[in-house]
C-alpha cells in the first residue's frame, strides 16, 4: 500500500517536469549508466521505452521497483552488495534484447565512484555503454544521504545529457578493465554542464 502511494505521488510530481535532452536517447540494446543520486529524472526520461532497471533488494528498492514497473520498466532485483552475481547474469541476459539501466555507484556508494558491474556486463554482452547525467533548475537535495539524492521540484526544468556510445572490447585483460572503469567514471563525472 505504501509502495503504491509513493509511486502515485512521484508520478504526479514527475509529470510536471520539463526535460530537455542533450544528445540522443538510445533505442537499441545498450547499458545506460548514471549516478545514483540522479536516478529519478533519468528513469523518467526513459519511461515507456520498455527498458530494464537494476534495483537493489533494500526496502527503498521496493518503492523504486514499484514506481519503475508503473512507468513500464522491467525490474531486476540485486546489487553489488546483495545478489550481485545472479543479478549480473540477469543483466547480461537482458542486454541481448533490451536497454538495461544501472547506477555504477549504487546502492551504497561511495558517491560518483564507478564499480566494475557496468564494464563487466558490457564486456560480456558486447553492447555499448551510454552515460547519462541529469541537472535540475530547482530540486531538493538530500545532503545527508550518501548519494546526495536529488528530487527535482514541481515544474523543474531538467537537462539530461546523453553521451556517445562507449564500447568495451571482449579481449581486455584485468588491468585494461580497471582502466576502462576509471575512464567511464571520469567521463560520467565530466558529462554535461548545469544548463536547465
Amino acid at each position: 500500500m505504501i509502495e503504491r502511494l509513493a509511486s502515485i505521488l512521484l508520478r504526479i510530481l514527475a509529470s510536471t517536469w520539463w526535460i530537455r535532452i542533450e544528445g540522443h536517447l538510445p533505442e537499441s540494446p545498450c547499458l545506460i549508466a548514471f549516478w545514483h543520486g540522479e536516478m529519478l529524472p533519468v528513469w523518467f526520461a526513459m519511461r515507456g521505452r520498455g527498458p530494464t532497471a537494476l534495483v537493489s533488494e533494500s526496502r527503498d528498492g521496493s518503492y523504486l521497483a514499484r514506481l519503475l514497473m508503473d512507468w513500464g520498466f522491467n525490474v531486476i532485483r540485486g546489487s553489488s552488495s546483495k545478489g550481485g552475481s545472479e543479478a549480473l547474469q540477469e543483466v547480461v541476459s537482458a542486454l541481448s534484447q533490451h536497454i538495461v539501466m544501472m547506477t555504477p555507484d549504487g546502492p551504497r556508494g561511495p558517491r560518483h565512484v564507478c564499480k566494475p558491474g557496468v564494464v563487466v556486463a558490457a564486456q560480456r554482452s558486447q553492447v555499448p555503454v551510454v552515460l547519462m547525467r541529469a541537472f535540475a533548475s530547482r530540486a531538493i537535495v538530500f545532503d545527508k544521504s550518501w548519494d546526495r539524492f536529488m528530487l527535482p521540484a514541481l515544474f523543474a526544468h531538467i537537462t539530461l545529457h546523453v553521451s556517445h556510445e562507449i564500447r568495451v572490447s571482449s579481449d581486455l585483460g584485468r588491468d585494461q578493465i580497471d582502466k576502462k572503469i576509471e575512464d567511464i567514471q571520469e567521463q560520467l563525472n565530466s558529462l554535461g554542464s548545469i544548463v536547465c
